[in-house]
């Protein structure tokens, strides 16, 4: 893009509500993310390539967040679990290279499937990668909001997950709860902080 050219990825565009049941936009966002003044950069169905992509070619320009929360990987079918680990740490690295002052947030990947499958194995397996690499960068952290999503037979309900793999009102409240906590944490000015905007 030419210094003249609008960068598309910097204009802030309400998110639509693809799946149709008003679970995720039009409650839980607005209720407990939007007076947060927080954006949402997410697209249906991303890779960390995609997200790599976008990052890599104007989505962070003209942008100073205090916190950014990245939650991808689930989507990377054709990856093992290593590789779908090193793409979500290559995106958290990018992003406390470009955005120095910004706290990052990695959200752990949840269980999918009704029963235990090869693809929730894999879910764990990038999260137990996640916890290992992670505190290496600092100013990053690993947030696993998949608590409770598992019952003791090992099924996941219709209750939380509609199709096993899409959350519900409920599902997507479970997992909003630790979020919402943590970033309300993350933004809390320091006494330090709070002295240096009286003076």
């Amino acid at each position: 893009m030419s210094g003249d050219e609008m960068n598309p990825a910097a204009v802030a565009q309400a998110v639509e509500d693809i799946q149709g049941d008003d679970r995720w936009m039009s409650q839980i966002w607005r209720e407990l993310f939007s007076p947060l003044h927080a954006l949402n950069f997410g697209i249906g169905e991303d890779t960390t390539c995609n997200v790599l992509w976008r990052l890599q070619n104007g989505e962070l320009d003209n942008i100073g967040p205090k916190v950014t929360v990245v939650w991808v990987g689930t989507n990377n079918h054709e990856h093992s679990a290593e590789q779908v680990a090193g793409g979500i740490l290559a995106i958290a690295q990018l992003l406390t290279s470009r955005l120095p002052k910004t706290k990052v947030v990695v959200l752990g990947l949840l269980a999918r499937g009704e029963w235990p499958n090869p693809l929730r194995e894999k879910n764990v397996a990038v999260n137990g990668f996640l916890r290992t690499w992670l505190p290496r960068l600092g100013q990053t952290q690993f947030l696993d909001v998949g608590a409770g999503f598992v019952h003791s037979d090992g099924t996941i309900s219709t209750r939380d997950m509609f199709d096993f793999l899409h959350l519900t009102a409920a599902g997507y409240r479970a997992i909003a709860k630790p979020l919402i906590d943590l970033l309300l944490q993350i933004l809390e000015e320091t006494p330090e902080e709070k002295r240096a905007s009286l003076v």
